[in-house]
Parts: C-alpha cells; structure tokens; sequence
C-alpha cells in the first residue's frame, strides 16, 4: 500500500537520521518513525503523515501503527500539552489517563510515542519501540529529549519557510508597484510629447510679440519643465531601485497588495468582469488628430484609412485608446523625416483588426520573439532614440485581457529602402455579433 509523505528540508532529514541513529545506538530502538503535522486547507483537522521511517523496509505503517487510532491519539497527546511520553496502544488510550500516570506505564511498555511540541504548538510524533527490555525512567527523559531537539528544529523550519514565503510576496509586492509607476510614467510622456508638439506649431502660427505667441511659449516652457521633472524623476526611481535595501518584511503589506493586485489588473481595465461595446472611428479619430500633427513635425506622411461604417467591437476605451496611442507614437518615432505611417482596417471573421504600418527602421527577426517584454528594446537599446521598452508591452497586455491578440510583421514590404525594412502592428479584436 502507497502512503503520502511529509515534505521537510534536506536540513531537517539530516537531524532526524542523526537523532533516530541515537536512538537505535544508544537506546535499542529497532524501528523509529517520525511523523508530522499536516494541515488541511478546507478541514479543522490535522493529517499526520511519516517523515522519517527507520529501517527503511519498514514501511508497512498501518499495520503496526493503526491508523484508526491516530485521531484519538493525536487529540490525547495534543490535550496533555507537554512533551511527556505515552503510552502507544495495541487497540486505543483510556481517556481517563493523566500524563503522570502515561509516563508511568511507559515504563512497562516496549513501544512508545513522543510528541512534538514547541511553544504550544504540536509538530508531530516520535514513535518507536524496542523488544528486548522495558524502558527506564532515565532512557524515557532521553527520548523526550531527542523529541524535543526534532520539535524545536521543526519550528525553527516551519517559522523560516513563513518568512521566506512572506518575503517572496514582498518582492512581488516591490514589483508590481515598480511596474505599475513605470506604467504610470509611460503613460503621461505621450500626451506630454503632444503637447510640447502643438505648442511649437503654434508659435510657428502666431506674431512674434503677440498675446497668442506668449501663451503658446509659456505652455512650451511648462511642458518642457514638466519633462525635465519627468526625466528627473525617472532617474531617482533608477537609483532607489539599484540601492534597495533588503526588504523588511509586513504582513499587512502583503495581504493588502494581494488583495490590490486580485482586485484590479490594470489601472485601464479597473476589475471589468464585462467588456463595453466600442466604436474604433471614435477612438481612432481623436488620436490621429495629433499623431498627423506630430508626425507632420517629423516630415512624416501619415495617411489613414478609417470607415465610418465599422463593425462594433469589445472592449474599453480607456485601454483602447492607450494601445493605439502607443503603437501609433512607436510607428511615427522609429521611422525617419520623408517616411510614411499608414492606419488601416482590416475583417476576418468574426475580428476586426487595426494595421499600424510604417517605413522605419523595423524590428530584427531576434529581437521579435522578445518584444513584448517589459523594458527590452533590442538593438533600439543602443540607438540614439529614448525609450523605455514598456509601450508595447502594456499594449499587448490590454489587448489580451480584452480577449484580442495584437500581430507583428517586419519587414511589412512597403519601402524600397532595404536599410528600412518597415514594420506593421496588427490589433485583432473580436466584433460584437449580429443579433439576426
């Protein structure tokens, strides 16, 4: 008959080899078992299970060890509330026993059990037995001893196995909340690039010593300390992240993070069970009011091709518009003065898909199974265009918790240039279906 075992430290198997040697040396055991506590998730019960068997042949548990026992057994040595040793039954325990007088039937038996007790808390059980003579009182206080060390190493283990998986929350904790206030940051430098943007249009619209002028070159003169603001605090973020000390660890910390972090995804999806029905034209619109805009400061031809008439899908504004703001800046960024930026549709079924196309520098086939990681740029990385890796990242994951899926091509084929190969962002979302 197969049993489960108990899972400890390689640490703590050591101790118990070193521990069961000593009883089989030093006091004739001829089997040992340590059992420990278990608990169960959805049960007010504990499981005991062995952990350590000696000799190794001996694992026929049940028979010498009546499992049907185990409950009233556990619930007598746990009620005694000290590390005495008891009696082990060849049927039961008298309920009517106190622990003095189990102590003293020990004497008289060849087969024991111990308990593991530390700080009032029960570990588990020591059982083992002898044949060729009864135990004596000395070699009982020995075996609590040897009991004792195993319960207070258990403890020790089972209160550092807390800690570290406390603190592996913590460190989960630490980085969600960095990823969320790069996210964050990422997400006001798009509409601060805008803005500088049509601030220099419109002093290029405006008289020099005009009302209109001045208003504009203020704006420019806050977006700009904005940005510097920006960059500065980006760059104490690096340095805190590098000089992190280790993490202290707060229970309450981690249970409200966990709480946060099931609660709500993404502060553009806030805990949505239902997705909204959308019109793209009303999304994409607005954004490519800018994007030409900024694209035409670049010398970039931006053209689109967006029907009135589209097919509504599923999903949520908010995200939506974060998704194509930033596939459409990546595209008007990494392509070069004189180059094109193309937004298209396309229908596939029951998908509507948006193609972001552009001429640029495109994205090499090692760095595209890469891509939508957090903060890698591949060879972007060494070029002199800023960046920070996550706008496509945070775009692919809107998009699949919108139940989308977002496509790359590079080289897309629409320039001749081969030095500019080109790339194209397809966002595939799913329509919302006819009712006839």
């Amino acid at each position: 008959m197969s049993h489960s075992y108990a899972v400890a430290s390689a640490e703590f198997t050591t101790l118990c080899e070193s521990q069961i040697r000593l009883l089989t040396q030093s006091l004739g055991a001829i089997w040992s078992v340590v059992y420990l506590t278990e608990e169960q998730i959805d049960s007010p019960e504990t499981n005991l299970l062995p952990f350590f068997v000696y000799p190794q042949n001996k694992l026929n548990l049940p028979q010498q060890l009546p499992g049907q026992d185990f409950p009233a057994i556990w619930r007598q040595v746990t009620s005694l509330n000290n590390n005495a040793s008891i009696l082990l039954p060849e049927l039961a325990i008298a309920d009517n026993h106190e622990s003095s007088q189990l102590a003293e039937i020990n004497l008289a038996t060849k087969k024991l059990i111990v308990p593991l007790i530390y700080e009032d808390v029960a570990l588990g059980l020591l059982v083992t037995r002898r044949e060729d003579r009864n135990w004596t009182k000395i070699e009982l206080q020995q075996v609590e001893d040897i009991a004792q060390s195993l319960a207070i190493a258990r403890f020790l283990e089972r209160q550092s196995q807390w800690y570290r998986e406390q603190l592996s929350k913590q460190e989960n904790l630490f980085n969600w909340e960095q990823d969320r206030t790069d996210d964050l940051l990422h997400q006001l430098r798009n509409p601060l690039t805008a803005l500088r943007t049509f601030s220099k249009l419109l002093l290029k619209r405006f008289v020099s010593n005009s009302r209109e002028h001045s208003i504009a070159d203020s704006i420019l003169r806050e977006s700009d300390h904005l940005a510097n603001l920006l960059q500065q605090f980006e760059a104490e973020l690096e340095q805190e992240t590098a000089e992190t000390l280790p993490l202290t660890l707060s229970t309450t910390s981690v249970r409200l993070a966990e709480e946060q972090a099931n609660t709500q995804t993404n502060f553009l999806l806030p805990g949505k069970n239902d997705l909204d029905i959308v019109s793209l034209p009303n999304i994409l619109n607005p954004l490519l009011i800018s994007a030409k805009a900024i694209a035409k400061a670049k010398k970039i031809e931006l053209a689109s091709k967006i029907p009135d008439s589209l097919p509504q899908v599923y999903g949520e504004a908010k995200a939506l518009t974060e998704i194509f703001n930033n596939l459409i800046d990546n595209a008007i960024k990494y392509t070069p003065s004189s180059g094109q930026v193309n937004i298209a549709i396309a229908i596939k079924s029951e998908l509507l898909g948006v193609l972001i196309s552009d001429t640029g520098y495109g994205i090499p086939l090692q760095d595209q199974e890469h891509i939508f990681e957090r903060h890698y740029r591949g060879v972007q990385a060494e070029g002199e265009i800023p960046g920070t890796g996550l706008g496509l990242a945070i775009a692919k994951k809107l998009v699949m918790q919108m139940q989308g899926k977002i496509e790359l091509i590079s080289p897309n084929n629409l320039s001749k240039d081969p030095q500019l190969p080109g790339t194209t962002f397809i966002v595939w979302l799913k329509t919302v279906k006819s009712k006839h």
